[in-house]
């Protein structure tokens, strides 16, 4: 038992963890105000609309009640968080890209053959007769 508590404390003190563990408490947080961003604001506006509170549009059928209007504004939650976060994490490499600096291309490396201008076969750059139709190279 005692190895299984150590095994678990490892793993808790762990950065990764902390980590993992701050950003779902954020995540809940920024959710709860995206929710109230979407039934406070965006389902009022989309509700002048259809005469109606948006979150409450649903079909019945028999004794079953389809809610539409609130997967639709959880579909909303989803896009605007999802938009949020693309923007955050965009940031933070546009963020983290900026103190490092470009790597250079190497300069391409200077040609060791050419071609004989008589043969056209590749001959070395520093050649003064061709090996292979012993012209003369200038």
């Amino acid at each position: 038992m005692k190895k299984i508590i150590q095994e678990f404390k490892e793993f808790i003190n762990r950065g990764n963890v902390v980590d993992m563990a701050v950003g779902i408490m954020i995540g809940a947080a920024f959710k709860a105000i995206v929710d109230a961003l979407v039934n406070n604001i965006i389902s009022p506006l989309i509700g002048l609309i259809f005469k109606k509170d948006f979150s409450e549009l649903a079909i019945t059928i028999g004794d079953a009640s389809l809610q539409y209007g609130a997967f639709i504004m959880a579909v909303l939650n989803f896009l605007i968080i999802a938009v949020v976060l693309f923007a955050i994490i965009k940031l933070m490499n546009t963020m983290r890209n900026i103190g490092k600096k470009k790597e250079e291309e190497p300069a391409p490396a200077a040609p060791t053959t050419k071609v004989c201008p008589f043969c056209k076969m590749e001959i070395a750059i520093d050649a003064t007769r061709c090996p292979h139709c012993t012209s003369e190279q200038n």
